[in-house]
């Protein structure tokens, strides 16, 4: 049976990984009102959920840390809904 710490996230990171979700919002240039409005805001909460519990938090403050090319990177579980939510004004 896996080791249920490593599933369920701390408060400190929870905070940390929707911090995290912000910053690729915005460096994705995510329209926030429209992916709010997506199924609802089902799935909005649904990202924020796969963020919550994502296990590449490091590799994604190193992503949006670096000056690296900015295509979503492969690991983000929620690269689809921001590509999907992008402000193209």
């Amino acid at each position: 049976m896996p080791n249920s710490r490593l599933l369920w996230p701390t408060l400190e990171q929870v905070h940390r990984r929707q911090e995290l979700m912000d910053r690729m919002m915005q460096r994705r240039c995510v329209d926030a009102d429209a992916a709010l409005r997506v199924d609802g805001g089902l799935a909005f909460t649904e990202a924020r959920a796969k963020c919550r519990y994502c296990l590449h938090e490091e590799a994604c403050r190193h992503w949006l840390d670096s000056e690296a090319p900015r295509t979503l990177p492969d690991f983000c579980p929620n690269a689809a809904f921001f590509l999907s939510c992008r402000d193209t004004d």
